[in-house]
């Protein structure tokens, strides 16, 4: 009976000390956070990623009642700040500033020494964009339909700029020839291309709205269509790609990921409150005003989002022969 009492007193202890890592990170999660969150941005201050990142980031640190920060670590196309992420500790305090870049960045580098999908846990999406096609009004194309007859007829002939390979502005180009049959010459910049697209030396560009709206409403650049599904608000009279080419679609998105292991707890909790912030109308409001909408929704549908997109953007990069510098 002794023996029966001690191993039943063992039993329980040993229970009880399983159960204590559970408790522990619950209690964890209640408390998060104590200090200062890092939300790590590849892209420099004043661009839409970080745009949009400092303005969740503000909202954000109301509502958790510690500081949020955006810390920008550039380089690789943002493979630095992926990088930084996945060596971090999975606790909550250090989160990635994720857009649709990391998914084409998962074909376009082989050699990456993480893979994205493996190594991230995704969080939330929190906006969406299309891209503008614009060229330049001396152009003679002054719809889409025309643009793609113009482009048949001239084979080769239509300069099409971007930010490099790899670059949202030369992979949706590169699945709108695809999807229509057209051949145009890739011009890649390293620096802004818009000095040149305002002046006519290269004719056309898949451009962000942020960057994009002054000179469309300055008359400085036309807008063919917007590689969304719906018209956007600020271009209501600018017809989708989808109503000349049926399916393509093409978006620009932002959202937050953790380091692999971090308690879903904390990643629930994060979860509630970025979706929060974006239902505020004042974050809706200022994502209007550069192009996009909120996005939201739960971890697992940000997951497939991000597999989605690798997938499809893989596919471009593999066809069209894409390489990085």
């Amino acid at each position: 009976m002794k023996f029966k009492l001690h191993r039943r007193k063992f039993f329980h202890l040993a229970v009880g000390t399983a159960v204590l890592p559970t408790l522990s990170r619950i209690a964890a999660a209640q408390l998060y956070p104590t200090r200062t969150v890092h939300i790590v941005s590849g892209y420099p201050p004043g661009i839409a990623p970080d745009i949009t990142a400092r303005l969740v980031a503000q909202s954000l640190s109301e509502r958790l009642g510690e500081q949020v920060v955006v810390e920008n670590r550039l380089g690789a196309s943002s493979n630095i700040a992926a990088e930084v992420v996945v060596r971090a500790a999975p606790d909550g305090y250090t989160l990635l500033g994720v857009t649709v870049t990391n998914t084409v960045n998962a074909t376009l580098y082989p050699k990456l020494s993480f893979d994205f999908i493996r190594d991230i846990e995704p969080v939330v999406g929190y906006f969406r964009s299309p891209n503008v096609i614009v060229v330049n009004p001396l152009f003679p194309a002054k719809t889409l339909g025309e643009f793609v007859d113009y482009a048949k007829a001239h084979p080769g002939k239509i300069n099409y700029a971007s930010n490099g390979p790899g670059s949202m502005p030369q992979i949706t180009c590169e699945l709108f020839k695809a999807m229509t049959g057209i051949e145009l010459f890739h011009v890649p910049y390293r620096g802004s291309y818009m000095p040149d697209l305002l002046g006519g030396q290269v004719q056309v560009a898949f451009n962000s709205p942020v960057t994009t709206m002054g000179s469309i409403q300055s008359g400085q650049l036309r807008a063919l269509a917007v590689t969304s599904t719906k018209r956007l608000d600020a271009l209501p009279d600018v017809p989708t790609v989808a109503e000349f080419v049926p399916g393509y679609e093409a978006y620009v998105w932002h959202g937050i990921g953790a380091p692999k292991g971090t308690p879903m707890e904390i990643i629930s909790k994060l979860n509630k409150e970025i979706n929060a912030v974006i239902a505020d109308p004042k974050i809706i409001k200022r994502f209007a005003e550069l192009g996009g909408v909120p996005l939201g929704g739960s971890p697992a549908e940000f997951r497939k989002l991000i597999a989605d997109e690798t997938d499809k953007w893989g596919k471009v990069i593999r066809a069209a022969g894409i390489k990085a510098e």
